[in-house]
């Protein structure tokens, strides 16, 4: 009887919502600034989540989502605030996939989501501080806190009897929180951090800060920088003045770009970022079928993300992020039946009739605490120019 009344109870909700024929979402992520290589793929692993909705039908009646993207920057805060509030107020859409880098997150989240009402769900924003940041119950995200790769990476360099490391980070939330967790985690376990010197954004030439780390010494350099900014320029200065060979690259610096940048020069690095061999990860790669990077860092993340945001709606009946927020974590864990890439019509269906879903999703979705991932990794090494995968952690 219950069971019956839940699913009456969503059919009405539904036909209410059946009138919405469009529902946008943003998806605000840096697609210029420090990591522009990464963020076309994450646009697309959250744009096919919204068109596999759209093409079942089955979002409140038969509502379709639109994404709108919007352009964070990943670094000035004024441009992502007012791209948000964009997003927002002119072309009114009800939920943000993003932001991507941690500072311009926190930005948007205070400035615009919490003012507004409006769910944020970040593929990548892995500050800690975010973790006890005010946020209505609107913010979640589905890669890990950094408090956690901090305590991984420490893991990886002691297990390859790495006792000693130089540490760079980009001068901003994002760099200083995962050094201070890096080098907080790797100290509490015996190892040593020679020396942790911040390094700015967009300069031409590295080779002072280069020449501080090389002087304070260490057996590897960790560079907790963007690869497509001032972490590359660190790795070029490193390399051409022969103060360190090899180097350890948490998530910001791993994508293709790093092989375009350096290939074979780089080999025996090592590194890691979020991302599981769940069969939610084999899937996700079968869905995108070649047509974008599906291994890309934060990719199937931001798949989950879109996911998560329209299969809460569905479980509210409802667009509006102060009811649909409720749901969020209680569509991304058990108990309900385990929900995979390719198969958000099939949850779509199971909500509107008042069951229960377990979102799995292509990351082994598990949201903890305020809303964030528990957090898996995908170690890493360069072997012959390549980002080759070590194991799973």
């Amino acid at each position: 009887m219950k069971k019956f009344l839940m699913a009456s109870a969503a059919a009405a909700l539904l036909a209410g919502a059946a009138s919405a024929e469009e529902v946008k979402i943003g998806v605000i992520l840096g697609f210029t600034g420090p990591i522009e290589s990464l963020t076309p793929q994450m646009a697309a692993g959250a744009e096919l989540a919204m068109k596999e909705v759209s093409d079942s039908g089955k979002l409140l009646g038969g509502t379709t989502v639109t994404p709108v993207r919007a352009d964070s920057t990943c670094i000035d805060a004024g441009a992502a605030t007012a791209a948000a509030e964009r997003l927002v107020t002119s072309d009114g859409v009800k939920g943000i996939m993003g932001a991507d880098c941690s500072g311009v997150t926190g930005a948007i989240l205070s400035n615009v989501a919490v003012p507004n009402g409006v769910v944020m769900i970040s593929p990548s924003a892995t500050s800690p501080g975010l973790s006890t940041a005010e946020d209505n119950g609107l913010f979640f995200r589905t890669a890990p806190s950094d408090a956690r790769q901090g305590e991984v990476m420490a893991e990886i360099l002691l297990e390859q009897g790495v006792k000693s490391v130089a540490l760079t980070y980009t001068n901003n939330d994002y760099g200083k929180g995962l050094a201070d967790s890096f080098k907080s985690a790797y100290e509490a376990k015996g190892g040593k951090v020679t020396i942790s010197a911040a390094h700015e954004d967009g300069k031409a030439d590295y080779s002072a800060e280069v020449a501080a780390l090389a002087s304070a010494g260490g057996e590897r350099l960790v560079v907790a920088g963007y690869v497509d900014q001032g972490g590359s320029g660190i790795v070029r200065a490193a390399l051409d003045s022969g103060a360190f060979d090899t180097f350890h690259f948490p998530d910001g610096m791993i994508s293709a770009k790093l092989e375009e940048n350096f290939g074979s020069e780089i080999d025996g690095s090592t590194g890691q970022h979020p991302g599981t061999d769940s069969p939610g990860a084999a899937k996700f790669e079968e869905l995108a079928g070649g047509a974008f990077d599906a291994t890309s860092p934060f990719t199937p993340e931001s798949y989950d993300a879109a996911a998560l945001i329209m299969l809460a709606m569905q479980a509210a009946g409802s667009t509006d992020s102060q009811v649909y927020k409720k749901k969020v974590m209680e569509v991304a864990n058990a108990p309900g039946e385990k929900i995979y890439p390719g198969e958000l019509g099939k949850a779509l269906d199971l909500l509107a009739a008042g069951k229960d879903i377990d979102y799995v999703g292509a990351t082994a979705v598990e949201l903890i605490g305020p809303g964030e991932s528990a957090g898996n990794y995908r170690e890493i090494v360069i072997k012959d120019g390549k980002v080759t995968t070590v194991k799973y952690r």
